[in-house]
């Protein structure tokens, strides 16, 4: 009730109603009323870096007492495709550097990195298999819910998800939080700034940086704030069985992996490697590459995979349409919100296999008949749900060639 009247939390307060969240004395409508008082910019950095800590305090951690160093990433969402994540964390950990990480399932998007790793292998693993698995391997991909690293934060996250909302404050502590938990001294954030996406001005990301590294710093955690392109999707699938085919494209350097996923996720690690020698961008994103092209971080990929408890086939979709562009031009805009309901309509990422596949990018030319998407669907209805919105939705933008 004060943070409505428009007056300041203190630590005590903060750290009262995290404990409560986390012991579950509120009721949803309560958490709610929570989190939407606190939306949009409405906490303070003091009252960011109280939220963090309690969060934290809450909850379990890991140590890695034989790791000085242990690393990590994460982007801010709201791009639809960036599963950069896996890709990350097996380049890192193929170099011997200790990266455990600890993700969420989707929020507001069409798949979250721990819905994209569960179509692949087991997610829902327990603090000491973590710890087993990173002793093995260096790394690790794993749903961070299944430990209680942030109790506090899940029960928030699972309110967010039924409010589509993911304010400012509550962004930054559950980020955050999750990485201190997880026992990391070095974080990279991708903060993708774009019309359609998450951010979508440059000083709301300048902003949003600050904070993020201010926080970090309080907190003892090392944060690099990576200003990147969020103007469209990033690979060609959306959702989680379509978002692992990119990830696995690009770890088996196939002729057809997007290479927008496979720049961006050297460009992280790389920005991870800089971070861990102290060395420069460029000399990173050169031992990076050479990590991706010999092999290597697919063979570490599927040495973590193994360690999880195995690969696993991916599933089908029953139902699939491919949508065909009206118009010859060049494709100017995708729009990523729109794209993302689409997919989410169609069942991402309740069902694994929903989701859509982009045949076409961002400046690429279009032939009027050419596909521009292919949709996937468990059911007709969801399936035919999905395309009534794209016909009244104005997703893509066609224009004249130029």
């Amino acid at each position: 009730r004060k943070k409505i009247f428009g007056h300041k939390l203190s630590d005590e307060e903060v750290t009262e109603i995290v404990q409560d969240i986390s012991d579950h004395r509120y009721s949803d409508i309560e958490i709610a009323s929570f989190l939407s008082v606190c939306a949009g910019s409405r906490l303070d950095v003091d009252e960011i870096i109280a939220l963090t800590q309690a969060m934290v305090a809450c909850g379990k951690r890991l140590s890695w007492p034989d790791s000085p160093m242990v690393l990590d990433k994460h982007c801010i969402g709201g791009l639809p495709g960036n599963r950069t994540t896996p890709l990350v964390v097996a380049i890192v950990s193929a170099a011997g550097l200790t990266i455990p990480k600890t993700s969420s399932r989707a929020i507001t998007s069409p798949a979250g990195t721990a819905d994209t790793m569960e179509v692949l292998t087991t997610v829902n693993l327990s603090l000491a298999d973590i710890q087993r698995v990173v002793a093995e391997t260096h790394g690790c991909l794993a749903w961070g819910g299944a430990v209680n690293l942030s109790p506090a934060d899940d029960l928030l996250i699972r309110i967010e998800r039924a409010l589509d909302l993911d304010g400012e404050g509550q962004l930054i502590a559950s980020v955050l939080s999750k990485k201190i938990a997880a026992g990391s001294t070095h974080a990279v954030i991708d903060i993708p700034v774009g019309p359609t996406a998450k951010v979508r001005s440059q000083k709301d990301a300048d902003r949003l940086a600050s904070l993020f590294t201010q926080v970090g710093a309080a907190c003892g955690l090392q944060v690099r704030c990576l200003i990147t392109d969020g103007s469209q999707p990033v690979g060609r699938g959306v959702g989680p069985v379509e978002e692992a085919r990119d990830v696995i494209a690009v770890l088996r350097r196939s002729s057809d992996a997007p290479e927008d996923l496979r720049e961006r996720a050297l460009f992280l690690a790389a920005h991870l490697f800089s971070l861990a020698y102290q060395q420069t961008y460029e000399q990173g994103l050169q031992k990076t590459t050479e990590i991706l092209d010999s092999g290597a971080a697919w063979e570490q990929f599927q040495r973590i995979i193994a360690a999880q408890g195995g690969m696993k086939p991916l599933p089908s979709a029953d139902f699939q349409h491919t949508e065909t562009a009206a118009s010859t031009g060049t494709l100017q805009t995708i729009d990523n919100r729109q794209l993302a309901r689409l997919a989410k309509l169609a069942g991402a990422p309740n069902v694994s296999a929903a989701g859509l596949r982009l045949h076409k990018r961002v400046g690429e030319t279009v032939e009027r008949g050419e596909p521009l998407f292919t949709l996937f669907s468990d059911t007709e209805g969801e399936l035919q749900y999905a395309l009534a919105y794209y016909r009244q939705s104005n997703i893509f933008t066609i224009g004249a060639i130029s």
